[in-house]
């Protein structure tokens, strides 16, 4: 009988062991995604960027290859191909990646969830900044011969407005709600890239792009038919800054598309490297370290004009959201001062 007890009560301690050891491991397994820089194996970075024929998608994907290569083994990162920043915040917050690119004006947006549909009364607060980039110019692309000269001349024409609800979408009817033709003219829903041929062969008479400069798909487009760019005057940057002051001038110099013979002045956004607001700050913290000791590497490999914008001393220019303490770490002991506002928050 004491045999009997003692086996019975060896078997109970032998299960008891085995529910402590599979627990054990189901806890190591869901921390396994939550490591710090300092623990084992490296921790996964997928940044979302944009379409290929812009620049999100060639500097995403260059400083994930940066990271990879100077995080000594604690950060594996990929640069995955988005739809930009409207929809890289959603998917962020969802999960789907833990960092990406976006307006600065898109991610206010998000943050407060006004303005936009996709966010209105639905606050994004999982995202947090990193840095500020570089600027995103709004540039308004047409055939040479269209005889569009100005935004008054958009009335009653086909426009490409970029995808519905994207980054591009909201400057392009801001700008024209600015200019008073909003209305008027017929949007198009599409990405430039998928417009390239509509504009070639008259289908539509222009189209919307924000993105930095040189941007590829225009670069593309120029070289096969002569194009222009429409102007946005000061007196619209004026109207505009009145109710959305993420906006800035900026200048598209001469000869940086095939053809463009002569400055055009246009405005810009900035756009901001984001993660979600779970990542450890030693992580973040070396994200921001390797971005702005590497800078001049991601330029080289880059290429574009825009990405030179890119530097410590620009770091908040047009910051919109709060900074993610691992970069705000950075900052400080850059000596940096950060707004009040632009401080980590648990919110």
């Amino acid at each position: 009988m004491r045999r009997g007890a003692s086996t019975a009560t060896i078997a109970a301690a032998i299960i008891i062991i085995i529910i402590i050891i599979a627990g054990a491991a189901y806890y190591m397994a869901k921390k396994g995604g939550e490591k710090g820089a300092g623990e084992q194996g490296p921790y996964k970075i997928t940044i979302l960027t944009g379409g290929v024929g812009g620049t999100y998608y060639p500097v995403g994907t260059t400083y994930a290859k940066l990271l990879n290569k100077y995080s000594n083994g604690k950060i594996s990162a990929t640069g995955l191909e988005g739809k930009a920043s409207v929809s890289n915040i959603q998917e962020i917050c969802k999960g789907t990646a833990n960092a990406g690119l976006a307006q600065n004006d898109i991610s206010y947006y998000a943050y407060n969830g006004v303005k936009i549909s996709a966010f209105e009364g639905k606050p994004q607060k999982c995202i947090r900044a990193v840095a500020v980039l570089y600027p995103e110019t709004i540039q308004i692309v047409t055939l040479k011969d269209s005889g569009i000269n100005t935004l008054q001349d958009l009335a009653g024409k086909k426009v490409v407005v970029g995808a519905e609800g994207s980054g591009t979408y909201w400057n392009a009817r801001q700008i024209l709600e600015a200019a008073g033709v909003w209305d008027q003219i017929v949007p198009v829903y599409k990405k430039f890239s998928d417009a390239k041929e509509d504009l070639k062969n008259g289908a539509v008479d222009a189209a919307f792009y924000t993105a930095g400069i040189p941007t590829s798909a225009i670069e593309q487009l120029a070289s096969e038919v002569p194009i222009k760019i429409i102007p946005v005057p000061t007196e619209i940057y004026q109207k505009l800054i009145q109710n959305y002051p993420f906006y800035v001038q900026q200048t598209i110099p001469a000869g940086t598309y095939n053809g463009l013979d002569q400055d055009v002045q246009t405005v810009a956004v900035m756009s901001m490297l984001l993660v979600h607001k779970d990542v450890p700050k030693d992580i973040v913290y070396l994200m921001t370290k390797i971005l702005f000791e590497h800078v001049d590497e991601l330029k080289s490999q880059v290429g574009k004009t825009s990405v030179q914008y890119i530097s410590l001393d620009h770091a908040l220019d047009g910051l919109s959201i709060p900074l993610h303490e691992g970069a705000y770490q950075y900052y400080v002991e850059k000596g940096l001062q950060v707004p009040d506002e632009f401080k980590p928050t648990s919110g």
